[in-house]
């Protein structure tokens, strides 16, 4: 899994035009699920990522998480994250690391359970589905995990 975490002062996705997530301050998580990603893969990222102390304390450090803050996560489910680009010869990059629909999206909804099961408040796009994604990066911070 590969997740781009992005701290956010808001942040929504859009889809047909719709509004279909919004958040306020917290994170906008990007999850990319590749082949071989397991359930326990899913829940060890949620975790990182819900104590991940990349909000400021009184002194301006990075020193508070989420689960800190009380701040709320967007989840966005994108495949490119897995993008390959160093094998082919031309430009177009290569999706065959990114797991199948039917093995990612279980374990994007797992992903997002577990965060839910730890206290963080979601909003999520659809998966699969064409969006269109609106933030406001604070700071800007954004961390990129492998899990």
């Amino acid at each position: 899994m590969r997740a781009v975490c992005q701290r956010v002062s808001e942040a929504r996705v859009r889809v047909d035009g719709a509004v279909v997530g919004q958040i306020g301050s917290g994170l906008c998580v990007l999850l990319g699920v590749a082949r071989g990603d397991s359930d326990e893969a899913a829940v060890a990222l949620a975790g990182k990522i819900a104590r991940l102390r990349i909000f400021p304390d009184d002194g301006g450090r990075f020193d508070r998480s989420l689960l800190d803050v009380g701040g709320a996560a967007l989840v966005v489910s994108q495949f490119t994250l897995l993008a390959d680009s160093r094998r082919q010869k031309g430009t177009r990059p290569d999706f065959s690391t990114a797991a199948p629909k039917e093995d990612a999206e279980p374990l994007y909804e797992r992903f997002c359970e577990e965060l839910r099961t730890l206290g963080v408040r979601i909003e999520a796009g659809i998966f699969g589905a064409y969006m269109q994604l609106e933030l406001l990066n604070d700071g800007p911070v954004t961390i990129i995990l492998d899990g």
